[in-house]
């Protein structure tokens, strides 16, 4: 189902390889305070894929907002979400030079630029 007047983003991140099994076990019961941040911030069709050859996590979710930054400020500013990050950011390795964790100055996951888009319909 696509969502009207969506940016769909796209970002990745290194899993550690000793921390696999926990990783996907937090995500099988995401706490809900993280979840109703999430929703409130306009995130919609969020969806994390693991590719473990090299260890690589990839997110995909649709923002439905009108102020991304905004959304995305207030998503760091939950003390749910931070708590949750404090987790599970010792399970990943970032790519982004300089980050040293989510919610700082440099980004923790690296946006990916989208290449191609198809969306069905008539063509």
């Amino acid at each position: 189902m696509s969502l009207p007047h969506s940016k769909r983003v796209c970002q990745v991140i290194k899993l550690k390889p000793e921390a696999e099994a926990e990783y996907k076990a937090i995500h099988a019961n995401v706490w809900l305070g993280v979840l109703a941040a999430l929703k409130r911030h306009n995130i919609a069709d969020y969806s994390i894929h693991y590719y473990p050859p090299l260890q690589l996590l990839i997110a995909n979710f649709k923002y439905v907002g009108t102020d991304y930054d905004a959304d995305m400020r207030g998503i760091a500013a939950d003390p749910e979400t931070q708590r949750w990050w404090k987790v599970t950011d010792g399970m990943q390795e970032s790519v982004v030079e300089g980050a040293t964790g989510s919610g700082g100055e440099v980004p923790w996951w690296q946006e990916l630029e989208e290449v191609f888009r198809f969306e069905g319909g008539s063509a």
